[in-house]
Order: C-alpha cells, then structure tokens, then sequence
C-alpha cells in the first residue's frame, strides 16, 4: 500500500503513514496537507510526537552517464522511486560553445599568447559530469526532508586500466565522499545490484531512454535492498547452503520523473547578428512580470486550464510561454490570467501514477 510521508512539528522526518491515516488527521486539524519541492505529498503534525522509528529507511542511487535511478525503500513497502534525466548533453553543448567563442576571442586580442595556468589537467571534474553527480545529490537533500533516511547505497563503476574511459567513474570517489558527508554510505558493484534484482524478481528494460520504473529506478530498489536481506550461510544435519535472510517487501510507490530547468545564462546579446545589427538579449531567470523562469504556475486560455513552468516571454504582446516537465512549450498565454503556484527550485517534475514494480 502507499506510503504518505510526515514530519513532525519542527520539520524532522519520521515514519510514513497510509493514505487513509493522513486524511483522518488532515481532518482533524492534527496534520497539514504540504509539497515539498520535488511536488511529493506529505504531510507535517501540528501537535508534537514522540516516535521512535524501529526500522531502516535506505536510499538507493544507481548513476549514470545520462539517466540516473533513485529508490527509497524500508523493510515493509517501497516509498519513493525516481528517474532522473541528467543534464550531460546540454551542460556539455554548452562547454564546447564557451570555448569556441573563448578561442575566437583570445585569437583576435592577444595573438599566440600562452596560457597563464594549468587548465583542467585531472585536477578537476569536468562541469557535464560534475553537473550530473550535483543533481543527484540534490534530489537526495530534498528526500532526506520529508523521509527519514539512514543509510545511502552507491553503485560504483570499476575497471582496470584508464579510469577516465566513462564518465561515471570520473567523479565517482568526490560523490561518494560528499554523500558521506551527511550519511552513512554503502558501496556496491553492477553484479551485486543485478544479483539482488533477480532474487528480488525485478524486471529491467534495456531501453535506456525510456522514463518508466523498470530501466534504472529498478536498481535503485535492488542496491537498497542489499542493505536489508543478506545472503547467509546455513548448516544442518543433512546439508548446507546458503539463504536470504531479512525482509523487504515491494509494494507501489509514487514514481516521478526529475530533469533540470533549461535555462541559459545571462548574456548581453546573442552571437550572431541580426538584421539591421541590433543584437536581442539572451539569457537570464527574470521576466517584466513578477515571474521568473522555471515558476510553477498554472494558466488559463480560451476555456482551458493547464500547469507547467515559465519559459520564456514576450514584452510586446505581454505573454509568457508555459512549458511542460520536458521543457515543450504548451503554449503563451496573457499574464492576466497566469497565477502562480510555486516559485523555481531549477527543477522540472513529472508525477506519473502510484506504480507497482
């Protein structure tokens, strides 16, 4: 059964209820309905609790190079699965542009001057991957807000010879440490997690691209999973073995699909010219209207209601462009009858429905 999160008076996570206890309470005044800024549904008590929660809550993290896994699981029910579209392509487009217009500029000021420092030689992690690894992160942050999360298990990549042949090995010992930072940290290899997904009977589809439960928020189930059953050997008069001991049941949870806003930054005007050689500006989070790009809003036209995020706008005719989660736009729409309903966390979330894995 669904599991609704709730956190205590002062905002401490503690153990998730069902849906039918959260509405008693909402009722009653002893809890308020909340959203946290991924959009997940909890809800926060208004009288204090004394609860000691008796049992494990694991967060697992299967990375990757373009789509990222995420699962929050307990011994009894699944609670939170996550797909995480990661900003690799877009972070990695933008990179080669900057150094092309930096060349360009650098060739017509000072002609064959040698670079003043060591520029990017190891000793850093290049921004598409760091940019992959910072959003990971950042989903697990705003989950440790609303589910009481004590342990993380990581998937680590490994390989002998050159260890920069993947992008998600570079970068994988600073994540691990950074995570471990805040909480206790497990690491596990590819055989183990697709060991456990088979015990577990999870299928897994191989069509990577696909945003459902079964391509990577199946291994972030399976890499939790090994933290609550273990594979133990046993001894008896007539034989001996090995068996699974501990619990870990998969029940439905609520499966979002997460990307980054894409939004450009600020430049005073675009590269190419135009006509006339007036360059437009480019760039930038504010719009002339009290919105800034990336705001939850909700907007109506011609009879019809629509949700999604601001993505643009035009001064002459004073609309906004509304997007949806993949960052298409829906359509432009008079601020008049824009209202907003949540301000920008630079991230764009599609809730599909309570799933069974």
């Amino acid at each position: 059964m669904l599991r609704i999160p709730v956190v205590s008076k002062d905002g401490k996570p503690i153990s998730p209820t069902i849906p039918s206890k959260a509405r008693k309470m909402i009722r009653d005044g002893v809890a308020i309905p909340k959203r946290d800024k991924l959009g997940n549904f909890y809800i926060q008590m208004n009288i204090p609790v004394g609860e000691e929660i008796s049992h494990k809550t694991v967060a697992g993290i299967d990375p990757g190079k373009l789509y990222s896994g995420i699962a929050v699981q307990t011994p009894k029910a699944t609670l939170w699965i996550g797909h995480l579209i990661l900003p690799f392509p877009e972070v990695k487009k933008a990179m080669k542009s900057r150094k092309q217009l930096r060349r360009g500029r650098r060739y017509r000021k000072t002609p064959q001057r040698e670079c003043r420092f060591l520029h990017r030689t190891g000793h850093k992690i290049p921004p598409s991957i760091r940019s992959n690894r910072e959003m990971e992160y950042r989903v697990l942050t705003e989950l440790r807000k609303i589910y009481p999360i004590d342990e993380v298990v990581y998937e680590v990549v490994k390989a002998n010879g050159s260890k920069s042949f993947s992008p998600v090995m570079v970068g994988q010992k600073w994540q691990i440490s950074r995570i471990s930072k805040i909480l206790p940290i497990t690491i596990r290899e590819g055989w183990e997690t697709s060991t456990m997904r088979k015990h577990l009977g999870l299928l897994k589809n191989r069509e990577k691209s696909k945003a459902s439960p079964q391509t990577h928020a199946v291994d972030g189930i399976a890499l939790a999973a090994t933290n609550l059953l273990a594979y133990k050997p046993y001894v008896k008069t007539s034989e001996h073995g090995h068996l699974w001991s501990g619990e870990c049941v998969i029940t439905e949870a609520p499966f979002s699909v997460v990307q980054r806003s894409l939004l450009f930054r600020r430049k005073l005007h675009v590269e190419n010219f135009a006509k006339g050689g007036i360059r437009k500006r480019h760039g930038g989070t504010t719009t002339p209207y009290g919105f800034r790009k990336g705001d939850y809003v909700e907007a109506e036209k011609a009879g019809r209601t629509v949700r999604g995020y601001i993505s643009g706008y035009s001064e002459a005719s004073g609309v906004v462009s509304v997007a949806d989660s993949r960052w298409r736009r829906i359509g432009q729409f008079t601020v008049s009858k824009v209202r907003l309903l949540q301000r920008s966390c630079h991230l764009l979330v599609d809730h599909k429905n309570c799933v069974s894995i």
